[in-house]
């Protein structure tokens, strides 16, 4: 009887983690909608403000210098 119980719940296991997958995908696929449409607006934001009010800023590069003593 003990190993009936089992197969059953693993049927049931499957089941659930099969859909927990298709779940997964399809928020992974709203996402990556989601993502590449926001994509697309900031290259069109980008492209009629010629680059200045993105959030990229660009020509602002600023060099750190790291020095180590010795002791």
């Amino acid at each position: 009887m003990g190993a009936v119980v089992s197969c059953i719940q693993s049927i049931f296991r499957t089941i659930g983690n099969c859909l927990m997958a298709i779940v997964h995908a399809i928020g992974a696929a709203c996402t990556a909608v989601i993502n590449a449409i926001v994509a697309l607006f900031d290259i069109v934001i980008s492209c009629l403000t010629c680059g200045r009010g993105g959030s990229r800023r660009r020509g602002m590069k600023t060099r750190t210098r790291h020095t180590t003593s010795r002791v």
